[in-house]
C-alpha cells in the first residue's frame, strides 16, 4: 500500500472489534448473574473489580482456589452449533475441584474470548456458565469477553474459568485422615465430562461415524455434549452429617490418574471393576476403536466422576443420602495398608 492510499485515520472498528455487540450483550450478562446472586455479593457486574465478603459462620475460613478450561470439547461444540451446556462444563470443571478440599464454592468468574463476537451464541455460553453456578450455589460475580480478530476462525471461541470457595480450617480434607479399611464410594458421572475428547474426536474423525449414530437410544452428538455433572450440593450435604475421610474429582487420567492424589503413600486403593457398570459412550469408544483396558481407565472417568473414601461403618449412610440426593452411588472398592505400584489397583 503506498502512502497515498493508507486512510487518514482508523477507529476500532477498523481492526473489526463490533463494539455495538459488546454493549448488547453485556445486556444478557447482567440478568444471568442475578440469577446467581448468594449471600456474599458486594457487587454487581460492570466494575473493574468483584466485591465478596466471605459468608458468616466461617471462624477460620481457608479460601480455595481453583481454575480451569473445557478443552477440546468445544470443537464439538462448535461442529454440533450447540452451545447452550458448555458452560456448565467450565463451572463444573472449576467447583468438583475445590468441593475435593472441602470447600464450598462462594464465586465465579468466567473468560470468553473470540475472534468476532456472535451475541446469539456467547448468550448461550453465559447462560450455561449461569445454569452451572446455580447448581453450585456460587454467585457469577464478574468475567471478561474478548474480541481479538485473527486469533480464532469464524465462529469458534476459548473459555476458562476461575473458582473461590471457602472451607474451615479444621475441616480440609487433605488424605492425612484416610486409614487401611476405609471404603470408596463412587459417584457416576453424566459422560466424559470435559476430559479425553481429543481421543473422542479422534475416533469419530478415524472411523467417520456420523454424530447421530444412536447409542442405547441416545444420538451420539447428545451423549458427547452432555454437560459434566456438577456434585457439590450432594457432597456438602453430605458432609453436614457423615466424615469424609478423602474425595477424587475423576478428570483427565481417569481413575488411576486422579485417586492416587488423595491417598498417602503407604496406602493403595483396589478398586473392584465388577461395581459399576461403563455407560454406552465408554463401551462404544473401547469397542470401536480397541482401546485397551488400561487405556481407556487412563483417559477416560468410565462412567465415576467422583470418588469419596469413608470409614466402613459411614457407607451404608452415604450411600442412601447421596442416592436420595439424586445422585447414583455405589460402593466402589477400599484402601489397604501398604505401597503398591501401581497405588490404584483395578480388579
Amino acid at each position: 500500500m503506498s502512502q497515498s492510499d493508507k486512510p487518514d485515520s482508523l477507529s476500532y472498528r477498523d481492526a473489526g472489534v463490533d463494539i455495538d455487540a459488546g454493549d448488547a450483550f453485556i445486556d444478557v450478562i447482567k440478568p444471568v448473574a442475578k440469577r446467581t446472586q448468594r449471600e456474599g455479593c458486594l457487587s454487581g457486574l460492570g466494575g473493574f473489580g468483584a466485591l465478596f465478603q466471605i459468608p458468616q459462620g466461617y471462624k477460620e475460613p481457608i479460601l480455595v482456589s481453583g481454575t480451569d478450561g473445557v478443552g477440546t470439547k468445544l470443537k464439538l461444540a462448535f461442529d454440533l452449533n450447540k452451545h447452550d451446556t458448555i458452560g456448565i462444563d467450565l463451572v463444573a470443571m472449576c467447583v468438583n475441584d475445590v468441593l475435593v478440599q472441602g470447600a464450598e464454592p462462594l464465586f465465579f468468574l468466567d473468560y470468553f474470548a473470540t475472534g468476532k463476537l456472535t451475541p446469539q451464541i456467547a448468550a448461550q455460553v453465559v447462560t450455561g456458565i449461569g445454569e452451572g453456578c446455580v447448581q453450585a450455589n456460587a454467585a457469577l460475580i464478574g468475567g471478561e469477553t474478548a474480541e481479538m480478530p485473527g486469533m480464532y476462525q469464524a465462529g469458534e471461541y476459548d473459555l476458562a474459568g476461575f473458582c473461590v470457595g471457602a472451607v474451615e480450617k479444621s475441616e480440609i480434607i487433605d488424605g492425612s485422615k484416610v486409614a487401611s479399611g476405609d471404603v470408596l464410594i463412587g459417584l457416576a458421572s453424566s459422560g466424559a465430562h470435559s476430559n479425553g475428547y481429543s481421543l473422542i474426536r479422534k475416533v469419530i474423525d478415524t472411523y467417520d461415524v456420523p454424530l447421530d449414530t444412536q447409542l442405547d437410544g441416545q444420538a451420539l452428538s447428545d451423549l458427547v455434549l452432555a454437560p459434566t455433572r456438577i456434585y457439590v450440593r450432594p457432597v456438602l450435604s453430605l458432609m453436614k452429617s457423615i466424615p469424609v475421610n478423602a474425595l477424587a474429582h475423576i478428570t483427565g487420567g481417569g481413575i488411576p490418574g486422579n485417586l492416587n492424589r488423595v491417598l498417602p503413600e503407604d496406602y493403595h486403593a483396589v478398586v473392584q471393576e465388577s461395581a459399576w457398570e461403563w455407560p454406552a459412550l465408554f463401551r462404544w469408544l473401547k469397542q470401536t476403536a480397541n482401546i485397551e483396558q488400561q487405556e481407556m481407565y487412563r483417559t477416560f472417568n468410565c462412567g465415576v466422576g467422583m470418588i469419596l473414601v469413608v470409614k466402613p461403618e459411614h457407607a451404608d449412610a452415604a450411600i442412601t443420602h447421596l442416592n436420595d440426593a439424586g445422585e447414583t452411588a455405589f460402593l466402589l472398592g477400599e484402601i489397604r495398608a501398604g505401597a503398591k505400584d501401581p497405588q490404584i489397583q483395578i480388579v
